[in-house]
């Protein structure tokens, strides 16, 4: 039987590392076993959803490169075959419409805690068979009275559940619009699903689905119900410990890659291994592994990983991400070799892509503000000297490249007797506007001889 999984988010949230996790081991498993994997969008809670929710899970996925097979799938697209199937069930006896209104059900539930029972529907309108006029009807399930629930959860082991503590499950509201419960058991049933991978916040919804899906005469899929992500103080992943919007991570220059190597590593391990290539994360992840306790999210931990992909990824692979932070800036440059040229210039003195293009601002503006700091350190009367013989050396040049730049200015530092610094900082004032920049020939070799000779030019008029 070939492997369907499915990602299924609900719009009424952005999504974020816990639900990136959940769609990773999902297209994960579906990857190596040669399956199907689907993306579904749950949006039936329409006073909840957002289009910009939606925005974020399409772009989300696609930057992440966790392409689907099948889908995007809407719910709200499917409510006449929700009708179809709530209409079987009345007739065959596996759903019945009950009457009571709120404040009925509300003086139940009150009446159960007096009596410190457990609050649930009592089952009054199961055998109903009159309509009570006035109130529209809900739908309710009828989930058998006796008898259990086993979920062989492949994270958690077998947990069973006593139907007799399940209530008859609303399956459609008075409007006739589905629920979430019953939504998802039609959607896995049509679409073939046969592993559930998903957060274990929806354990308790599952003995429900599966007495469902049963009602329905179809075989529950095999569930894998992964642990929670947990902010590094062990409370609950909020904003603060960056349960943010997964293109918040796109925006702060984190890669795709190293944000699910990070995850990967969140509740499943493969011996010793930090560092994760795709293609190694598809072969070596078995759902089998992963752990039921639940994982703390490490910040430093994933920007260490960011570094590590920067500096594996070839220059060419890291180009598209250097030129959307430089957008981001206003600056933008289809030239592949510059471009190229910085990230291998670049990446060892930073951590994220943002980093990079921000320290990277003056290979593509024209005009290089000067820190006033640095200008009045190393643009003085003292220093003009040493920076004009530069400018000599360095405009006599009949090769622009990184070696004769150095040679140049290490020879001029050993007939002035100085330290390379009092040639080198003025330079990289000069060009740069600051005093930290890549090496000072690779640097000139990238700008190229026009723009360095006319940077010192304008830095020598300044003095």
């Amino acid at each position: 039987m070939a492997v369907v999984t499915r990602f299924a988010p609900s719009p009424t949230g952005m999504l974020h590392v816990g639900g990136v996790r959940t769609a990773l081991f999902s297209w994960l498993h579906a990857r190596r076993m040669g399956g199907k994997f689907i993306l579904r969008v749950e949006d039936t809670d329409r006073e909840r959803s957002t289009d910009e929710a939606v925005r974020v899970i399409l772009e989300g996925m696609r930057w992440l490169g966790l392409n689907h097979d099948e889908g995007p799938y809407f719910q709200t697209q499917r409510f006449d075959r929700y009708r179809e199937v709530i209409q079987r069930m009345l007739a065959e006896g596996t759903a019945y419409r009950c009457y009571c209104t709120k404040q009925e059900l509300d003086e139940m539930r009150e009446q159960q805690i007096a009596r410190k029972q457990k609050p649930r529907y009592t089952g009054v309108c199961r055998d109903r068979t009159e309509p009570r006029a006035g109130v529209d009807p809900v739908i309710r399930f009828r989930n058998p009275l006796e008898g259990t629930v086993v979920v062989e959860d492949l994270v958690h082991g077998p947990v069973t559940f006593q139907n007799a503590e399940l209530d008859d499950l609303i399956i459609a509201r008075s409007d006739g619009t589905p629920t979430y419960n019953f939504s998802v058991v039609v959607d896995d049933m049509d679409m073939g699903i046969t592993h559930v991978i998903r957060g274990d916040d929806h354990l308790n919804n599952t003995p429900r689905q599966i007495n469902m899906l049963r009602a329905l005469g179809h075989t529950p899929p095999v569930y894998a119900h992964v642990p929670m992500i947990l902010g590094p103080d062990g409370a609950k992943l909020s904003k603060r410990h960056g349960a943010v919007s997964v293109l918040q991570y796109q925006e702060e220059g984190y890669l795709p890659d190293a944000l699910l190597n990070y995850l990967v590593r969140l509740g499943w391990s493969h011996g010793d291994q930090e560092l994760f290539t795709r293609e190694e994360m598809i072969a070596l992840f078995d759902i089998h592994d992963v752990n039921k306790a639940a994982s703390a999210f490490n910040p430093e931990k994933l920007l260490w990983l960011n570094q590590q992909h920067m500096m594996r990824m070839s220059p060419a692979e890291l180009v598209p991400h250097l030129q959307y932070q430089l957008q981001r800036l206003g600056l933008a440059s289809d030239n592949t070799a510059l471009l190229e040229g910085i990230i291998l210039a670049q990446r060892e003195r930073v951590k994220t892509m943002k980093e990079m293009a921000q320290n990277s601002r003056f290979f593509f503006v024209d005009d290089v503000p000067i820190d006033p700091k640095a200008a009045a350190k190393h643009l003085s009367a003292e220093g003009a000297p040493f920076l004009q013989d530069a400018r000599d050396r360095l405009a006599a040049l009949p090769d622009w490249k990184a070696q004769p730049i150095h040679d140049a200015l290490h020879a001029l530092a050993t007939e002035k007797t100085v330290g390379l610094g009092k040639i080198v900082q003025p330079i990289r004032v000069a060009v740069s506007g600051g005093t930290v920049s890549p090496p000072i020939d690779v640097t000139l070799e990238l700008l190229g001889s026009e723009r360095t000779l006319a940077r010192i030019d304008a830095a020598l008029k300044r003095v």
